[in-house]
Formats: structure tokens, sequence, C-alpha cells
């Protein structure tokens, strides 16, 4: 393993899927531009949990933009982290908001953004955004790329 990797448990490994995000390891390695403000994009289209009242699955698109500092989050522990949701009972908030601070407690970016893009439940589409505070000026912040749900008609 190279020395970016060095001190990560999960990369280059099997390793099972957690049972819970409670028991998820997020992992970050250090950032190879640390000087140089970039946006960073995770997208997860498959993204799953259970809704706490009915443990009927629900299902989003998340889009997770940051500009790191030191850290950069290792994808593959985030990967985990966010299947580690499948069998979770939570609402579409807290889902959302509970990764945005996560992710932003393990890596103190310079800005983070979590849009949380769900499907309709009841039908009622539910987004839910979260971020860290104002964009930094001088960043190129592209939009989302989810569009606004739309039902027939």
């Amino acid at each position: 393993m190279n020395d970016i990797a060095d001190g990560t448990t999960q990369l280059g490994r099997a390793t099972a899927l957690p049972a819970s995000p409670e028991e998820a390891v997020l992992e970050r390695v250090p950032n190879p531009h640390p000087g140089t403000n970039y946006v960073a994009r995770f997208t997860a289209p498959e993204f799953t949990s259970l809704c706490p009242v009915t443990g009927q699955p629900d299902f989003a698109q998340l889009v997770i933009d940051y500009v790191p500092d030191g850290w950069l989050v290792e994808s593959k522990s985030l990967k985990l982290y966010l299947g580690s949701f499948r069998n979770h009972g939570a609402f579409h908030e807290d889902c959302t908001v509970a990764i945005g601070l996560r992710l932003h407690t393990l890596l103190a970016p310079r800005w983070l953004r979590i849009g949380g893009y769900w499907y309709p439940r009841g039908g009622i589409p539910i987004d839910v955004f979260w971020q860290s505070g104002a964009p930094l000026d001088g960043v190129w912040l592209p939009d989302q790329g989810v569009a606004p749900y739309r039902g027939r008609g």
C-alpha cells in the first residue's frame, strides 16, 4: 500500500457492510493539494434507508460536494458508510443531515454541502439540503444536477 493510504483499515481489503451507521468506520486520507480550493463531489444514486415508523424502504439520490482542507474522505469507507443505512430506520431529514455532519466532523473541510433528493413517500417527494456555511469566494460550484421531482403531467 502507498503512503497516501497508510492508516486506512478497509482500503485494499475485503470488508463487510456495517450493520448500522454507528458501526461504520469513515476514514480519511491526506489531501495532496491542501493549499488549493477545489470541489470534490460524490454522488450516491441508489441510497436506501428504512422508514422508522413503517419499516418500508426509502430511496434517494445523494450529492455531496466539499472543498477539502487537510483531508479527503476515503471513498470505499464512504461507500460502506452509506450502505450501512440500508437497514437503518430514520426520517429523510435525519439521514441527510447526519451524513453531512459526520463528514464535516471527520474532514473539517473548508466547506461542505449535501443534497438528499428523496423519492416520493405518500405521494410527496422530500428534498433535504444542508451546508456548513456560505460557499467560498472564487470556488466554482456546479449545480447538483438533480431535476426537481415531477410527476405525470
